[in-house]
């Protein structure tokens, strides 16, 4: 699957494959994602596309070779993202209860700095082999996180009593539910953000006596 050009942080650079001047692929895959999210990646044709960057289709075809291009540049970045959660030292070892805390804080920031691509990933339908093969990669995310909670309860770091299963589709619903309500640039940062999830999902609500 092709990527788009990151910086070393992992986030979009503003570099890319060049077409007509003012524009650049990155810009041209923002604008895209934009109007995925807005209209459906199904009902969003490559005219809608060009009237949205006031460009013509043609000069789309500068920077990809179709709708589906763009939408597998998007996932990448959204994919490569939480992908690389796992490959930090402070995922692969220590207490299983740390490590999932770990993952958490890593995912809602990697929500938070690739909103947009994010978002478009949650919104999935499965409609064609991109959006299948982007489906099969989230999931093997979601299954490690769930392996990795069940490490946790073995471990005696978290509550046994309620149903794996059940935990997890919590964890994941409240992190996922993020993209339809945090905007970036308020009052809540990502830091803070990223505390508060960890605090209501490893501590509750309740006060402590």
């Amino acid at each position: 699957m092709p990527t788009a050009p990151t910086t070393a942080s992992g986030a979009p650079s503003s570099t890319g494959r060049r077409g007509r001047p003012g524009y650049d692929q990155q810009t041209v895959l923002n604008v895209a994602v934009e109007v995925f999210n807005r209209h459906g990646y199904d009902a969003t044709s490559m005219g809608i596309l060009a009237e949205n960057l006031g460009i013509s289709k043609s000069a789309i075809y500068h920077h990809v070779p179709s709708k589906e291009d763009l939408l597998s540049l998007a996932l990448e970045q959204a994919l490569g993202g939480l992908e690389s959660v796992w490959e930090a030292p402070e995922s692969q070892s220590g207490r299983a209860e740390e490590r999932l805390e770990f993952v958490v804080r890593s995912t809602v920031r990697v929500l938070t700095e690739r909103l947009p691509f994010v978002t478009l990933l949650l919104r999935l339908r499965g409609n064609t082999e991109t959006e299948r093969a982007a489906l099969q990669r989230r999931r093997s995310f979601d299954r490690k996180v769930a392996e990795l909670i069940g490490e946790a309860r073995a471990e005696g770091t978290i509550r046994t009593d309620i149903d794996p299963r059940t935990a997890s589709r919590l964890l994941f619903g409240t992190i996922n539910s993020i993209v339809e309500w945090y905007r970036p640039g308020g009052s809540l940062t990502p830091a803070k953000l990223a505390d508060d999830v960890v605090a209501v999902l490893f501590d509750g609500l309740h006060t402590r006596s």
